[in-house]
């Protein structure tokens, strides 16, 4: 059976999702992308990993710096996920246009104020996937705050509901 690419993003979109900021530094400037697919892989030693389209500014970039951070967004960070999903910008004025200020960890990698969590990532392996790159990272430091997180359902943006059974 033939599946095209409109059927197959049909049925992924009835999985909800977090939304991430994948960010990384580049000789001092906050490069980064907004990505969805995004899982843990292992406990021990702490793994995840990130699928990066091949076209994405960012996907050279974590190729090359092999240090990055995930960053799990909050209800109210839509605008920084927009932002950061026009594939046409190079993402030189984040704070005036979405609201997205950064600190530095120690190692130099950008966190954005506000997320929900943080991963400081160090690359470990890649494997090639069709049309994207998976990356496979050992966290190396962990940030969580209180909050509720941004979803993204059938192509739009989502807030959690009512919790079901308990």
């Amino acid at each position: 059976m033939d599946i095209s690419a409109a059927e197959f993003r049909e049925a992924m979109g009835r999985f909800a999702t977090g939304v991430t900021i994948v960010t990384v530094d580049l000789e001092g400037e906050v490069h980064g992308m907004t990505a969805n697919a995004f899982a843990s892989v292992s406990l021990d030693p702490p793994l995840l990993l990130v699928c990066v389209d091949h076209s994405a500014r960012t996907h050279a970039h974590l190729h090359a710096k092999k240090r990055f951070g995930i960053n799990v967004l909050a209800e109210d960070q839509r605008p920084i996920s927009e932002y950061y999903a026009r594939i046409e910008c190079t993402h030189e004025r984040p704070e005036e246009e979405a609201g997205a200020r950064f600190d530095r960890t120690a190692k130099g990698t950008p966190v954005l104020h506000g997320a929900l969590a943080y991963f400081e990532c160090r690359l470990q392996s890649t494997q090639e996937a069709g049309d994207h790159t998976v990356f496979i990272a050992q966290v190396e430091e962990i940030v969580v705050r209180p909050g509720q997180p941004l979803l993204f359902f059938r192509g739009n943006y989502h807030r959690i509901g009512e919790e079901v059974g308990g």
